[in-house]
């Protein structure tokens, strides 16, 4: 059991709880079910999951908070909001406090899998070091991109975290105020001008392989297309 994979389940309706722990256990993962937010976060510190599955309305502690604490501790563990709310001001919400992904109320045991597995294999591949993006080779815990067998050339925090991001939505929109809540804590303009920045910045160290483009959408985001 040791080996497998810890998921970390806080949801406070009993019965869809458990309906998601033994469905999840025939899929070969380890479920560590709690039914609040107070005992998710004993349970986190104990156990140290490799993932979070988290009810956003719990009582004692809700899953934002809770998400929030964790990401404290642990910058890259995966976190999946399950909530009953639909407007997109609290899946932006749920974004902001570290959240990886969002599944509404009611939703499917296959789909609930199969993006549980998506970040799996993201971060699978940001501990394996090298993604590839076209030509170049970033490497996030380094901090580093490079063009072929040139030297690597160093990116800012910012800049890592900016190009981690578009690079695991690669070919699909990145939306401009997810992202600058999660990475600048506000989508103001003066934020938003920031942003611009950076982007600009990353176009000009990926220039060298035309096949790599960090597109402007308007009104919405940017696209890393290769």
């Amino acid at each position: 059991m040791d080996s497998l994979v810890k998921i970390l389940l806080a949801e406070d309706e009993p019965a869809l709880g458990q309906i998601v722990k033994e469905s999840l256990e025939t899929k070969g993962f380890h479920v560590l079910f709690c039914k609040d937010g107070v005992e998710a976060l004993e349970m986190y510190y104990k156990e140290k999951p490799q993932l979070l599955v988290l009810d956003v309305m719990m009582p004692k502690k809700d899953g934002f908070t809770l998400a929030r604490e964790i990401r404290m501790q642990d910058e890259h563990i995966p976190i999946i909001f399950l909530t009953a709310k639909s407007q997109t001001q609290d899946v932006v919400e749920g974004f902001t406090h570290g959240g990886n992904d969002y599944l509404k109320k009611p939703f499917s045991m296959e789909e609930l899998i199969v993006r549980i597995k998506n970040l799996l294999h993201q971060i699978n591949n940001d501990e394996a070091g090298e993604v590839k993006i076209g030509e170049y080779s970033f490497m996030f815990k380094q901090q580093t991109l490079q063009y072929k067998i040139e030297d690597p050339i160093k990116l800012t925090h910012r800049e890592t975290h900016l190009l981690y991001h578009l690079n695991n939505n690669k070919n699909n929109v990145l939306d401009r105020s997810i992202i600058l809540k999660k990475l600048w804590g506000d989508d103001d303009f003066f934020n938003a001008r920031s942003m611009d920045v950076f982007i600009s910045k990353l176009r000009k160290k990926l220039k060298k392989d035309e096949n790599v483009q960090i597109i402007n959408v308007r009104g919405y985001g940017y696209k890393l297309v290769c």
